[in-house]
């Protein structure tokens, strides 16, 4: 009952504070965020702890649903080449440019530990980016990239993420097999997600005279789909991804404006209530874990965690620039199947290199570590990646986070220029 309590007073507290964000014109991730934090240190209030299952279950399924469902199919067709090199090239690089960075100079990071915590901060978070450019007028293209890079790019830092715990733990790592099954899980995922989307559009045109049914449909098949997946040992990320994609494209064609109108407002509240929790829950952890460290150690891991940001940062910018170049010099040739409207102009490629904020699936990931190994020893530097995987959260959300309107409004973007 007393948690009870405290979660019913966070979504009055997150409700109002939101509000206020648009008072002062400060994005409301960051007012949610620095409440959570104060909110955590006070001393009668009890530790609220991120449970990451609750995470993927809960919140994970219907946020990507929802940017699936939104998101312009065409224009993703079109930038494809762009959001797979974001959310599946980009985020091996970053992993292994933050692991050197961990193996050498954090004390007692192995390769295999390095590993976990980059492969924990390799992904872009869609929330925090969608929630904190919201109403600055990006491009179409600019916003359909983004939504696609993190449709995707959890699925790749989660599996990322797998296969480093399993070499921590004593499982051997070979190159060939991680491969084949990273493809096992997305095409299993990816192929779990078209036959519920069928099966969704199939009942839908059954129903679609009762919207009240048919709404219950689309907000319960999201949890469905992930775990189904998740039962079945493929990727419940990319699975809600393609139902979502798969039930645009029928919305678009098949469904009247009046269940669209009512789907969609009962959708925005819950991705409202959603995403305000998350930031809330991302600020009251930082409070919890410093509870549990000794002085020594915070420091240290402040200044590891602002040098990981800078790392992901920049090779977030090299990477993102360089597909600028690689996408002009493929339309000029004329090969493969890049368009004028998938090439990227300068202001654009900055927008999408400063919008790499990481968020709930890191922290979800991170506080989900394992507590001990096969052989009952503890797990080794688990509070550590822990309290550096939460400071780059943070650096990123705030940094990047009030930094990124204000360089929208530098850039003078025109919306209307796709």
């Amino acid at each position: 009952m007393e948690n009870y309590t405290v979660v019913l007073i966070i979504l009055g507290i997150m409700i109002g504070l939101s509000a206020m964000a648009d008072k002062i014109k400060l994005p409301y991730p960051i007012l949610l965020i620095v409440a959570g934090i104060a909110i955590g240190f006070i001393p009668q209030l009890p530790n609220i702890v991120l449970n990451p299952e609750i995470v993927f279950l809960l919140f994970l399924p219907p946020l990507l649903y929802d940017a699936a469902f939104n998101i312009s199919f065409n224009e993703f067709k079109t930038n494809m080449n762009t959001i797979s090199t974001l959310a599946i090239t980009l985020v091996f690089i970053t992993a292994t440019g933050i692991a050197v960075f961990a193996h050498y100079f954090i004390p007692g990071m192995s390769w295999p530990l390095s590993f976990v915590l980059g492969a924990i901060l390799s992904a872009t978070d869609s929330v925090a980016a969608m929630s904190i450019t919201k109403g600055l007028g990006l491009q179409h293209k600019t916003i359909t990239i983004l939504e696609g890079e993190s449709l995707v790019n959890d699925a790749s830092a989660l599996i990322a993420y797998r296969f480093a715990v399993a070499a921590v733990t004593g499982a051997a790592f070979i190159w060939w097999k991680a491969s084949l099954q990273f493809f096992i899980l997305m095409g299993g995922g990816a192929l779990v997600g078209w036959v519920m989307g069928n099966l969704l559009t199939y009942i839908i045109n059954k129903v679609k005279d009762n919207h009240m049914v048919t709404i219950s449909f689309l907000l319960l098949m999201p949890f469905v789909t992930y775990l189904i997946a998740e039962d079945l040992d493929v990727s419940g990320v990319i699975s809600v991804v393609i139902l979502g994609l798969i039930i645009a494209r029928f919305k678009n064609k098949d469904t009247s404006s009046d269940l669209k109108k009512e789907a969609r407002s009962i959708w925005d509240i819950i991705v409202f209530l959603l995403n305000g929790l998350i930031f809330i829950l991302i600020g009251l952890q930082l409070p919890y874990v410093i509870k549990n460290l000794s002085n020594n150690q915070l420091i240290p891991d402040i200044g590891y965690g602002f040098i990981i940001t800078l790392i992901a940062l920049v090779l977030r910018m090299i990477r993102v620039f360089l597909q600028r170049i690689n996408l002009q010099r493929a339309f000029q040739k004329g090969k493969g199947k890049i368009t004028e409207d998938a090439l990227l102009d300068f202001k654009n490629s900055l927008i999408i290199s400063w919008s790499g904020m990481r968020g709930i699936v890191s922290l979800a990931i991170a506080i989900g570590l394992p507590l001990t190994l096969t052989d009952g020893s503890p797990f080794p530097k688990r509070n550590a990646i822990i309290l550096i995987s939460i400071i780059v959260v943070l650096f990123t959300l705030i940094g990047q986070g009030l930094s990124l309107p204000w360089l929208v409004k530098r850039l003078k973007i025109d919306k209307n220029n796709r």
